[in-house]
Parts: structure tokens; sequence; C-alpha cells
């Protein structure tokens, strides 16, 4: 997914910041800069207290963390239902807390700094940590170590949970919730190393614009999900992830699995060296198909239908 603005460098995940005392006052000096507000906890009321100094606001606010509750929710651009999608929380990912009104909350996820609104009856106050992430393409929660207990709830690729142990079977982990198989999640600690791979097993998975889960995702979502699942802290949208991910390759450079090409507004990550898997409006769907394919269907006025090949070192 790409949207208008300018692109963020900084990958890295959001930290909270601590009040600052009542008697401390904050001066702006110098130009004002411009800023993405993708990512960029300003808005026409109230700001993050982590940019006091450098945008001002009539109110700067510590951010209170919260965590998704369940399997997903969408992060939207305003305070309504019917409003434009941006982005997706995922179950036992961070929520940075700005502001609340009515049934919705404002602030940016803590995996990639990304804004906007989400509901409140979708966010927990917890202490505990995430320790483990579903790889599989999607987990079953049961009631008990077993295949035959009945099933709880259905985790997407990409959900955090905290586990508190194994199951005496030593097949399954034991969450606050329920039992998880071990063949679909494994320790945050121990991250995967082919993100093609985990691409592969979303074959089919329905395109959606905002999605970034095994439920359903955009294209720079099955980016930024499959980078998590290899130990790679990815930016949200295409753009974004065009600055800050992998080096440049040269045009004559033969591609291999894993690299990943951009297009305008676009990005797919290679199967093998001819081959693209991309969440695409076109298919609706996750698909793998040749790359020569993807850039036979921009029509002729685009002047560059590749805009970058990069490899994830």
């Amino acid at each position: 997914m790409q949207m208008t603005g300018g692109a963020r460098t900084d990958a890295s995940p959001v930290a909270l910041h601590e009040p600052a005392p009542a008697s401390f006052q904050y001066a702006l000096t110098g130009p004002v800069t411009t800023f993405d507000p993708r990512v960029t906890a300003v808005r026409g009321d109230l700001a993050d207290i982590a940019l006091a100094g450098r945008f001002f606001a009539p109110h700067y606010v510590a951010p209170q963390l919260r965590r998704c509750a369940p399997a997903i929710t969408m992060l939207r651009a305003a305070s309504a239902h019917d409003a434009q999608a941006v982005s997706q929380l995922i179950t036992g990912e961070g929520f940075a807390l700005l502001d609340s009104a009515g049934d919705w909350g404002w602030g940016y996820c803590l995996i990639d700094g990304y804004c906007g609104y989400v509901l409140l009856n979708d966010l927990v106050e917890t202490a505990a940590l995430p320790t483990h992430i579903v790889h599989a393409r999607a987990a079953l929660v049961f009631a008990d170590a077993s295949i035959k207990a009945p099933t709880l709830d259905l985790l997407p690729m990409g959900a955090q949970i905290t586990v508190a142990g194994e199951s005496a079977c030593g097949k399954f982990w034991q969450t606050g919730t329920g039992f998880v198989s071990k063949r679909h999640a494994r320790s945050l600690a121990e991250p995967g190393t082919d993100p093609a791979i985990f691409a592969m097993q979303l074959t089919g998975a329905p395109y959606l614009w905002g999605g970034r889960s095994g439920d359903g995702l955009d294209c720079s979502g099955l980016v930024q999900l499959v980078m998590a699942l290899t130990g790679h802290n990815a930016p949200r949208d295409s753009d974004q992830q065009l600055e800050a991910l992998g080096e440049f390759l040269a045009d004559d450079a033969p591609l291999q699995r894993g690299d990943l090409v951009f297009f305008p507004g676009h990005v797919g990550i290679m199967a093998d060296d001819t081959h693209l898997i991309h969440a695409n409006a076109h298919w609706m769907q996750v698909v793998t198909e040749p790359l020569a394919d993807v850039i036979a269907r921009f029509p002729e006025s685009t002047p560059q239908p590749v805009l970058a090949r990069k490899r994830i070192g």
C-alpha cells in the first residue's frame, strides 16, 4: 500500500516516552520542517510528547500503551466505521494511545509508527509482552492441549502471543487464552530466514487495502509481514520500504529468491529469479507469477515500471 506524503526513513520501533515535568517549557526554534503525517503523531489539537520542541501543538500527550485484543482490527483515517482503512493491528501488537473520544482512540502502531483511529473496545491494557509469533497461514487456539479439544479462536499469520510454557505432551504452547500448536508459532527471538517461504504460504489470501495479516493484505502489508517473520522491522508503505529496506541492485544484476522489486505504488518479493510473489488488486489475492507479466500490465505511458530492485542482507 502506498499513500501520498513524504517517505519515512526510520524503520525502527517507536518508543513510548515518560511525561515531562509540569514546569517544563518547550521552545520551537528554526524553520518548521515538513513531515510525513502517516508516521508523525501530530494532530490539530495535540501531539505526542516526544515531538515537543519539533512541532507546535496546543497540547502534548504522553502515550498510553495498549495492545490489540482481537485477531485483527483496522486502523482508520477517521473515527468512523466507514472511514478509509489505512492499516491494521494484529493480536498482541502494541498501540500508543494519545486520545480517546466515544468509541474511538487515536494514536499510532508501535510496529511501524503508523497513525490512525482504532476502536477502543479492541484495545486492552496489559503488561504481558508477546513472546511468540504465528508463522503459519493461520493458527487455531484450542481449549486444551489436544487437536480434539474445542477451538476458541483462529489467529492469522503475524499474530503475537504470550507463551506461559509448554503443554505436558510437548506439542503445544500454553497461552493465557488457550493452546497453540508449536508447529504454528515460533519465538520472536528465533525468526525465520526465508521471507519467500512465508509469502508463498499466503497464496490465495485476499487482497485487502490496509491489511497486513494472513486474513487479508495489500502489497506492502505482505512485505512487512514476511520481513517481520524473518527478523526485519519494515515500514508500512511501499515508498517507505523502498527508502528503508535492503541494498540497491544494479540493473544488470540477476535477481534471486527473496529480492524485493518496487514499482510505482507497488512492491513484491521474488520467489526465484523470474517469478514475483505479490498481493495485488489485479488478481485480488496473493499470487506468484512471472515478473515479466507484472511489468507488461503497466500502461505504456508508465516511464519506468520498475523503480528499484533491492536485496535484504
